[in-house]
């Protein structure tokens, strides 16, 4: 009775069959998305090419960085942290996909294997770093809704967490920071200062226990 009780109430849900199933689950969407992305920068120019794949990009970003949390229902440090293992579960599942599919079957232009020089050695450590972070930081900015009394929201994320990244990212472009300008690359980067910078927002007026 009082296990039952529990599940429905309003606490962190981070069992290991919850985790590893939502982690198979993120990491074919992720495989989803990149595969998607991959053909739009193939058979796509110019500006129908950007939009295209801003609008995935800013979909996907929130997928990845939202959905760990509402899974795992993130209250307290137990759920964020079971986020975050979801996005790093996730990770293995698009390494495998990535390496037996995607690759073989040729959609990736030489931008996209730039990202790792060329080498998985270094793309996919990244994306394991990557794909855990994001999580992490959205779990925490709904912890922090919902320490507030708020409903957890991946639009309000997002909506904070962009427009933190927009303001990193102009301000990278106008000092002239090495390789930055108005491009979706310098987006995605700025994207990591813009979902910490959010995650602090949403800390703030918060009561610590």
């Amino acid at each position: 009775m009082a296990t039952a009780v529990e599940l429905q109430g309003d606490v962190d849900r981070t069992d290991v069959p919850r985790i590893v199933r939502t982690a198979v689950q993120l990491g074919l969407l992720e495989s989803a998305f990149v595969f998607l992305m991959s053909l739009a920068s193939r058979f796509l120019s110019g500006p129908v090419e950007t939009i295209l794949l801003g609008v995935l990009l800013v979909i996907g970003l929130a997928l990845v960085s939202g959905l760990p949390g509402v899974w795992t229902r993130a209250r307290t440090i137990e759920g964020i942290a079971g986020a975050a293992g979801i996005g790093l579960g996730a990770t293995l599942v698009y390494l495998l996909v990535d390496v037996a599919l995607l690759q073989p079957i040729g959609t990736y232009t030489n931008r996209w294997r730039e990202l790792g020089g060329g080498s998985n050695w270094w793309y996919h450590p990244v994306w394991w770093m990557l794909g855990t972070y994001l999580p992490w930081m959205g779990a925490w900015f709904l912890a922090n809704q919902a320490a507030k009394g708020e409903t957890p929201s991946i639009p309000r994320l997002m909506l904070t967490a962009v427009a933190g990244t927009v303001l990193v990212g102009a301000a990278a472009v106008l000092l002239h920071f090495p390789g930055a300008a108005w491009s979706l690359p310098t987006f995605g980067v700025a994207f990591l200062a813009g979902i910490a910078g959010a995650v602090v927002f949403s800390g703030l007026g918060l009561r610590r226990r």
